[in-house]
């Protein structure tokens, strides 16, 4: 038999497929595995993410609409630091410019800059929360295709194989198109957990922006109030 026959082979396990794949499909295969590891780690990581900073931002707005705010209410700056403390942040730093300059006070403008800072607080904590979603949208688009290529190199190897040998016996075609398949398997098992994941956070990353559009409003309404009083 020519040396580059593949051998006939019983054995159709995962661990034996690669084993016996040859140096292209093991990196493929190597590759996409490493693609679902890094997948399953953003998304137990993106979970825990999303729930501290809920958690964290839910106390913090009880605390703020309870206590009122106040020149006392930036207690709190020093020990949170949830999304709704960075807004906080943002107002009553924007506030207290604003407020410095008492004889020039222009409060439509006040308002107008503590809006402006509100929005780039919130686009800023977007962002933080969504920071690592584009690697999962970049595994659900490109793990298919290159579980694909592992495909069509197997089948390639099969039929080499079958040109080589002469022979067109199952057993001579089964392993590269076994090897083929398995590479295909581990693609869609590091694609489809990514895209459904990707789909999933980005829905909670916008019900939350939502959340932070909110609290800003509640941040202005009582701003302004405090600009009308001076």
């Amino acid at each position: 038999m020519p040396t580059d026959a593949v051998p006939a082979v019983t054995d159709f396990s995962p661990i034996t497929l690669f084993m016996q794949a040859d140096i292209v499909v093991k990196v493929i295969m190597l590759g996409l595995m490493a693609a679902s590891i890094w997948t399953w780690a953003i998304i137990v990581a993106q979970i825990l993410k999303n729930r501290r900073a809920h958690a964290a931002s839910d106390q913090f707005e009880a605390e703020i609409k309870e206590a009122g705010i106040t020149s006392e209410s930036t207690k709190h700056l020093g020990r949170d630091s949830s999304p709704a403390a960075a807004l906080f942040k943002a107002a009553m730093t924007e506030w207290t410019k604003s407020v410095r300059a008492k004889a020039s006070l222009d409060k439509d403008a006040a308002r107008e800059r503590i809006a402006d800072v509100l929005e780039g607080a919130i686009e800023g904590e977007v962002d933080r929360l969504s920071e690592r979603l584009n690697y999962l949208a970049t595994i659900g688009s490109i793990a298919p295709f290159v579980g694909l290529f592992g495909t069509v190199w197997g089948i390639m190897r099969s039929f080499t194989s079958i040109a080589a040998s002469q022979n067109t016996s199952l057993s001579v075609v089964a392993p590269g198109i076994a090897e083929a398949l398995l590479a295909t398997a581990i693609g869609l098992f590091a694609a489809i957990p990514a895209v459904i994941a990707y789909n999933r956070f980005g829905h909670g990353v916008n019900r939350f922006e939502a959340r932070l559009v909110r609290f800003a409003r509640y941040l202005r309404g009582n701003l302004s109030r405090e600009l009308d009083a001076l």
